[in-house]
């Protein structure tokens, strides 16, 4: 006996007017999949005129204002809310799914124990990788990192960029968390982190997925490159991970991060130098200095955010 794939809604979440170009070429990226989504929403993030403007353009998508609290936890609750399928996936606005993205996804599904699965994302340069910027730190511009499985394997938490849930997950483990996750430009995150966990320890045998085959390609523009950017992203990154640590307890929420310090970071500080040393590769010095810059951001902001945060409770406003 066959078991029959799960039904997908895909959740898109957008805010600025500016992004519409990126918010189109998601869509239609979406309609382009090998297996087809039975609905695609896109979730409004308080900007009416936006909104009327997706029904108008749109027509074949289900367009829905953000009912909560500013912000990206509040718009992905709301679609939730109004989705439809077994599995809900969740892709950026400014980020386009290979026409295979949700043909993979949907494939790990199989496993029963599967809570929800994720996929790679992969940087698009508006100008091309800068030499100093480390693979390492490509999750400041929202991308799969070096140091990530290269192939299907079990992860702590997904990739907000490219993932899925089964809806019975979202219903019974808890809503995204407000307090934690962007708001407009401003680069706070970890709320999917926070919710993996959250799920992982209602069922404890479940688990979730890293499925590099489902790729999706993110749109980095030329302002995320910039140092300032680099620093505040890794600070921002850093104060999300202390209120993870304070809402769930630091083994689970820094479980990854540690490994990532202890082996990632070196390995990539010592690659940087040899790149500059025998290679005459002058951007692996300042790769090698990024990383240490970025760790410095990243345990600052940590520290002031042990010391400051107050997380709210799974969708409060």
């Amino acid at each position: 006996m066959t078991v029959p794939s799960p039904t997908v809604s895909v959740v898109v979440c957008t805010y600025a007017d500016d992004r519409w170009p990126d918010l189109v070429a998601a869509i239609e990226s979406i309609r382009r999949q090998t297996t087809a989504p039975l609905e695609i929403v896109v979730v409004v993030d308080h900007n009416a005129e936006l909104l009327e403007r997706v029904r108008a353009e749109l027509p074949d998508v289900v367009a829905v204002s953000n009912g909560e609290q500013r912000g990206l936890s509040g718009a992905r609750n709301s679609g939730v809310d109004v989705a439809r399928g077994d599995v809900i996936a969740f892709i950026d606005d400014d980020a386009v799914a290979a026409e295979d993205w949700l043909e993979w996804l949907v494939a790990a599904y199989a496993d029963a124990h599967v809570l929800g699965v994720g996929g790679a994302a992969e940087p698009a340069w508006e100008l091309g990788r800068p030499r100093r910027f480390p693979e390492e730190f490509d999750w400041v511009v929202g991308c799969t990192y070096r140091g990530m499985p290269v192939q299907r394997a079990e992860v702590r938490n997904l990739i907000g960029a490219n993932m899925s849930f089964r809806r019975d997950v979202l219903a019974a483990a808890g809503r995204f968390r407000s307090g934690i996750g962007r708001v407009g430009t401003r680069p706070i995150g970890c709320e999917e982190t926070e919710l993996c966990i959250r799920a992982r320890r209602r069922w404890s045998e479940g688990v979730f997925v890293f499925e590099p085959g489902a790729r999706v390609a993110h749109r980095v523009p030329r302002h995320r490159v910039t140092l300032r950017y680099f620093g505040a992203r890794c600070y921002a990154e850093g104060w999300s991970k202390a209120v993870v640590a304070r809402l769930v307890g630091s083994a689970d929420g820094l479980s990854t991060e540690r490994s990532y310090v202890r082996r990632t970071l070196p390995r990539a500080v010592v690659r940087g130098l040899a790149d500059c040393l025998l290679r005459a590769d002058l951007g692996g010095l300042g790769r090698s200095a990024a990383v240490v810059f970025g760790l410095a951001c990243t345990t600052a902001g940590y520290a002031v955010g042990l010391a400051t945060a107050r997380p709210n409770a799974p969708g409060e406003t």
